[in-house]
This record gives structure tokens, C-alpha cells and sequence, in this order.
């Protein structure tokens, strides 16, 4: 922190300056400044202020231009993207579609990055300077929406100089970063964009305590804190000059039921579909979201939240809380008096995750569910759900890129290890119908047929129950009322729409 006596120094001799600087605490420092590799969503969203992908996202997560101008799919396996030109890097040199074919066949080479995105490219085409062709293996009506946080590097100055350059073509660059402790940015002033925000220069401060990061923000030391915990809000609404601001977040956290063969001996009482739907009435979802997540939590009916293409609202309802009714479907899946079950939940990969287990303990009780829950670290996490050793377990997922088709190939298609579906699918659920509308989806172009499809996909995981959303997760951050920021359910703080009143 800052000492009041400096501080005031510094404002008295700078004050034009610390009026256009902007104090931003973290929990955690940036992974890297190489944006190809790291998968991180935070640090993505930071580097995403030095570098540009060929497309960004609106404040409502929508797509827009930003290096490509305009993009088409020309043949079914062909998408043209067109080139901003006038465009510069850092360092003063030009854009061109060089630098983008050597940005992603650098980005496809680092496993560690956003390989993920361009799994589906199978070669970049230099068409002329300001014109890149991407040709996929299949058609993949998605891959622009993957493209945000690909982000472009200069192909000479890589090869030249380190990635801890950034030389990038965005808003801000870099004017120092210290691993730990600060990364300093100041505005490009030969930006190509007209919409310039107003901040000019930021310091980027990773302060890993809750109670120093909230403690710096009503003191003036720091401007904007975006990792605050949900029972820390009440008390900085009470604060003199601090906003707080509050929004959908992209992450969902359900449960998940493994209705096939399990790992272990005895039968499985979740692969009927009316046991699944006892536990669904058996929990109290409003108080889980007031009492363990303090609030930040919206309720939730569907795997996808606010910000998601295929999102609506209306079906965005999960079950009534209905003892009655859940003890009913037991007696008519012949467990009135219920049964043992393990609940698989990992800690610290969602808000409040294990005590969130711990609570949904003596909710099911209630209908002699008696639950024993086993907390695995979140590293661990993956690899234990995929022994499929549980019958039920936690999971956080977030729609990342912002679209429903994504998380239903994910989670709801049979596992299928040698293509694209069902990677994350830890529940054994393969039914056909559904199979082929997800197929049907992936080869989709058409935003209306999209909707569609992903409405028939949806109406079918809800009935048959495999999935139970529990809350769509808040986004939650403060700042000192001298600045204005907009948030968005990524999560990501674009610095340049950031304002002063």
C-alpha cells in the first residue's frame, strides 16, 4: 500500500497524470506475456489489451471486427477473413496476413496455449497482403467465435526479440512488467481505432490477500479490484466512494449424474431418470445462493447462462424445490428409504465449490439420500472424473467461446475419442436422438437453424436429467467512483472503454 504522505506528494506533483492513471489489484499475477502460451482466461483477458485477435467482443460478448474486417465462409471448408490495413504494431512496423499465418501456426504449436481454438484448421492461405484463408478438416460454423484470443504477433519482431516484448497492435503497450509485483502499460497513441477511452496509464498490481485488496480500494491507493470475495460485498456498498458492480458470469456450476456402468461394485440407482429428478426438488437452490454464495449466484435451469448465443431466458428455470414431490419419484423408483451416495467436488475451481457440496448434504437427507462428499483439489480434478469412480460430482463449466453448440458437444454428445464430441462427458449419456442434433449443429452456419437445434438439443438434457444447473456464478467488482468501467460476463476488463466522470 501506498503511504498516505507519498501518495499525497505525488498527487500534488502529478496531478494531471494520476488523474489518467488507473490502479488495477488482482489476486495473481499474469501467467506470461507470450499470448500463445498460456490457456489462462486472465491473462488473456489483460494481453488482449496489447494484442488483437482478427476479431473481438462487444460488451454483450457479440462478435466485431478488429484486425479482420469482415470474414465469410466462401467454400463449406473455406472461411476469408479481409484485413484491416493502415494497421501498425508497437514497435511502428505494419500488419499483414504474413503475420497472421505466422501467429497461428505459432499458436497451433504450443500445446500449452490456444491450440484448442484452431484444432480445426488444417492449413492458413496467404492470399495477398491483406486477405487469409483458414481451411478446416470439417465445416466449423464456429470457428470466428474461437478466434477472439487468438491473438497476433509481428512475425519479425518474434523472431527478433522475446514474446515479453509484446509488441502487439492493440490500445495499450507495455512499459514494464515485473513477475509478481507490477506490469505497467500507457495508451498507443497510433492506435487504428477512433474509440479511445480515456485512461492513458494503468498499473497492473497482483495483491494475492482479499483483505489488502479491499483495504487499498476506499483508501485511494488502488482504483478497481476485480477478485472479490461474495461476503465482502455488503461492507464496500457502506464504503464512501467505492461502485461495486455486479453481472452474470459465463461460469455455470451443476451437478453431473452418472447413469452408465461405474467403476466399483453394487448398481446405480442415478440411471433412473426419476431418481435424478428427486434430487432436482430435493435442493433448496435459493438457499444455496443466498447463504453459500453470499448472493453471487443467479438461478439457474439451462448449462449456458446470459452472454451465451442460444441462451433463453425463459427456459433458464431450474426444478420447483419440492420435498413432497421428490420423496414421491423415490417410492415410485422403489428407494423409498433412500440410498448412499459419494459426491465427487473439487476445491478451488468454482466460488465456495466445497462448501457448496457440504451443504447439499443435509438437503438430501431429507429424502434418505445419505451423502458422503469426497473434496479433490482442483489440479487432480479432471483425472478423477475421469476414472468415472462417482456416481456424482460437481462441475464448474464455463462457456468459452460464448455459445451453446460448444458446451452441448462437450458435455451432453457420447464420448467420442476420436473426433470432436463429448470430450468432457463423464456421465456415459449417449443418446441418439440428441447425438445427431448436436452433429446436425456442428455443421450449422445459419444463426436461426443454430437457435433452433440448440432448442431441441436443450428440451431433451433437461428431460432426461443428466445435468442439474445449480446457479449461474456473479461476477463481482469494485472500483473508486473517479473511474467507470464496463463489465462483461467473460470477465475480462477492456481497459479502453474504461471512463472518467
Amino acid at each position: 500500500m501506498i503511504a498516505p504522505a507519498i501518495a499525497a506528494v505525488v498527487a500534488l506533483l502529478a496531478l494531471p497524470v494520476q488523474a489518467q492513471t488507473m490502479r488495477w489489484a488482482t489476486d495473481r499475477p499474469l501467467a506470461t506475456l507470450d499470448p500463445h502460451a498460456t490457456a489462462d482466461p486472465f491473462t488473456l483477458g489483460v494481453l488482449t489489451n496489447m494484442h488483437e485477435g482478427l476479431v473481438r467482443r462487444a460488451p454483450d460478448l457479440s462478435l466485431e471486427p478488429a484486425l479482420a474486417v469482415e470474414w465469410r465462409a466462401v467454400e463449406p471448408l473455406v472461411w476469408r477473413f479481409t484485413l484491416r490495413e493502415g494497421v501498425t504494431f508497437h514497435d511502428g512496423s505494419p500488419f499483414s496476413a504474413e503475420d497472421v499465418a505466422f501467429s497461428m501456426a505459432r499458436a497451433q504449436a504450443n500445446p500449452a496455449g490456444r491450440r484448442d481454438r484452431l484444432a480445426t484448421v488444417a492449413s492458413v492461405r496467404v492470399v495477398d497482403p491483406h486477405t487469409i484463408e483458414l481451411v478446416t478438416r470439417a465445416p466449423d460454423p464456429l470457428l470466428p467465435q474461437r478466434l477472439d484470443t487468438v491473438l497476433m504477433l509481428s512475425r519479425v519482431s518474434a523472431e527478433r526479440t522475446a514474446p515479453g516484448e509484446a509488441n502487439g497492435t492493440g490500445p495499450f503497450r507495455l512499459v514494464a512488467h515485473a513477475p509478481e509485483r507490477t506490469t505497467r502499460l500507457t495508451r498507443n497513441t497510433a492506435w487504428w481505432d477512433r474509440e479511445r477511452g480515456m485512461i492513458v496509464h494503468v498499473e497492473l498490481w497482483p495483491i494475492p490477500s482479499a483483505a489488502a485488496r479491499l483495504a487499498a480500494l476506499p483508501a485511494g491507493d488502488i482504483d478497481l479490484v476485480t477478485a472479490i470475495p461474495p461476503e465482502e460485498v455488503a461492507r464496500l456498498r457502506d464504503r464512501r466512494g467505492v461502485v461495486v458492480v455486479e453481472g452474470p458470469a459465463l461460469r455455470t456450476v451443476m451437478l453431473g449424474f452418472d447413469i452408465g456402468p461405474v467403476a466399483g461394485p453394487g448398481t446405480n440407482p442415478l440411471a433412473d431418470g426419476r431418481v435424478r429428478r428427486a434430487i432436482a426438488h430435493a435442493i433448496d437452490g435459493e438457499t444455496l445462493r443466498k447463504e453459500v454464495m453470499g448472493g453471487a449466484a443467479l438461478p439457474a435451469g439451462l448449462p449456458w447462462g446470459p452472454g451465451v448465443f442460444g441462451h433463453r431466458p425463459e427456459e433458464d428455470r431450474g426444478p420447483v424445490f419440492d420435498l413432497d414431490r421428490a420423496r414421491a419419484l423415490l417410492a415410485e423408483a422403489a428407494l423409498p428409504a433412500g440410498f448412499p451416495l459419494r459426491l465427487d467436488c473439487p476445491q478451488g475451481r468454482a466460488m465456495h465449490d466445497a462448501a457448496l457440496c457440504a451443504a447439499l448434504a443435509p438437503m438430501l437427507a431429507k429424502l434418505g439420500i445419505r451423502l458422503t462428499v469426497n473434496v479433490i483439489p482442483d489440479a487432480a480434478y479432471d483425472a478423477a472424473l475421469a476414472r468415472r469412480e462417482a456416481r456424482a460430482f460437481l462441475l464448474a463449466w464455463s462457456s468459452e467461446p460464448p455459445e451453446a453448440g460448444q458446451t452441448l458437444a462437450a458435455l451432453a454428445h457420447a464420448r467420442d475419442p476420436a473426433g470432436p464430441f463429448g470430450h468432457a462427458n463423464h456421465t456415459g449419456y449417449d443418446r441418439a436422438e440428441l447425438n445427431g442434433l448436436i452433429a446436425a449443429l456442428a455443421g450449422e452456419f445459419a444463426p436461426a437453424r443454430r437457435q433452433a437445434l440448440i432448442d431441441q438439443a436443450a428440451a431433451m438434457l433437461r428431460a432426461d436429467a443428466v445435468y442439474l444447473p445449480l446457479h449461474h456464478e456473479v461476477l463481482t467488482w469494485a472500483h473508486r467512483d473517479r473511474i467507470r468501467v464496463v463489465q462483461r460476463p467473460d470477465g475480462v476488463v477492456v481497459l479502453n472503454a474504461i471512463t472518467l466522470p
